[in-house]
């Protein structure tokens, strides 16, 4: 693509642990007759303070659209807006940066590619991909399933023992993903996250608002238990 813009600021470290406290990853299938925009707007105002566009079956110009439907919700809350996967989506609206979560997109090419200043998240199971994508230059992690949700069977899941190893040997933050609810938070007690990303918890609720704010008080309880830890 010609159309390149640079991302609209530059998110520190310290942003970036900040943000990943309550990440919301976006599915239309949960939306209903409602829009992507709105449920967005309502989970940030809600409590959500990262958000990553899922394009799963998406192609690059769904992307950009959607992608550019979010971003002044984003902007105007001071909240990442990343992509997962798709770079070229990602330089043609200027998004904060990219999800890696699927083999054959690597850490180290994104970071060359879109330059220094952007976000880069990787999806990992081990403790060895951990190591790796931080030594490549991922800016956080995502490791999951950790909980059985509505799509992850027992076979899908992480060890919880195997999270904590995660946790333990990088520097960056580390997010916990799958089946989390304000229900359940307490079961990653002691694995040292730095927050928890969610998807149908939120989107698949009636009250977007109120389910983002009900998890987010959960988070909060969790993150401020293991501080103390």
């Amino acid at each position: 693509m010609a159309l390149i813009r640079k991302v609209y600021r530059e998110f520190t470290g310290a942003d970036i642990y900040n943000a990943c406290r309550l990440c919301l990853g976006t599915d239309s299938k949960w939306l209903g007759n409602r829009t992507l925009h709105s449920c967005v707007a309502e989970a940030i105002v809600g409590g959500v303070s990262f958000v990553q566009l899922r394009t799963r079956n998406m192609s690059t110009l769904d992307a950009i659209r959607r992608a550019r439907s979010l971003i002044p919700v984003c902007r105007i809350a001071n909240v990442p807006l990343v992509i997962a996967n798709d770079m070229e989506a990602a330089k043609a609206t200027g998004v904060d940066g990219v999800h890696i979560d699927r083999p054959g997109v690597s850490c180290a090419e994104v970071r060359r590619d879109l330059g220094r200043d952007v976000i880069v998240g990787v999806s990992v199971k081990t403790p060895e991909q951990a190591r790796e994508a931080e030594d490549s230059g991922a800016s956080y992690l995502i490791c999951g399933p950790l909980l059985a949700g509505r799509e992850d069977g027992p076979d899908d899941l992480v060890p919880l023992d195997v999270a904590r190893q995660v946790a333990s040997e990088v520097d960056i933050p580390v997010v916990g993903m799958g089946g989390v609810n304000t229900g359940n938070v307490s079961e990653l007690s002691g694995l040292g996250l730095s927050g928890v990303a969610s998807v149908s918890a939120i989107l698949a609720a009636p009250d977007i608002e109120m389910a983002a704010r009900d998890l987010a008080c959960e988070v909060d309880a969790y993150i401020r238990s293991e501080r103390i830890i």
